[in-house]
């Protein structure tokens, strides 16, 4: 089973943006209350932004919090990976590392707004060397052979 990305990218698009350029599959949650949700049943890292100013549980989006409701996605989750505004401070990307620690996933790599083509590149290939580690730790590798 190839890497696959679920995210959240705000109307801003910086998110959806950057994950575009990656060269796994994706799939983005809901953004308004009225749009479809997502329910997905295969393993999958999760890209989240930082909202407000990375202040306490608000800087999780309340979308990313209702996609994780649901046991299964808390279960198929591997990885997290963070994106944020450096004007953040201390607070940069906080969103991701809240996350994985509910999640008890690692948190993979940070990046700032659109990322770059470094970011690109460097996290490109970690996923790619990393992925069947990830499945193994969440005992998700039997998956692989399906």
């Amino acid at each position: 089973m190839l890497p696959r990305i679920v995210y959240f990218s705000s109307v801003t698009e910086n998110t959806k943006i950057f994950i575009e350029r990656l060269p796994f599959s994706s799939t983005r949650i809901h953004l308004r209350s009225h749009d479809e949700r997502v329910e997905v049943d295969y393993p999958f890292i999760f890209v989240v932004p930082t909202y407000g100013g990375g202040r306490g549980e608000a800087a999780v989006p309340h979308q990313v919090k209702q996609f994780f409701s649901n046991p299964t996605h808390r279960e198929l989750c591997v990885g997290v990976i963070g994106s944020g505004n450096l004007n953040f401070g201390e607070k940069y990307a906080i969103a991701g590392d809240i996350l994985a620690r509910k999640l008890g996933v690692p948190m993979l790599y940070r990046f700032e707004l659109r990322g770059t083509k470094d970011d690109e590149k460097k996290l490109s290939k970690a996923i790619a060397d990393n992925w069947l580690r990830l499945l193994s730790l969440r005992g998700l590798e039997t998956i692989v052979a399906e």
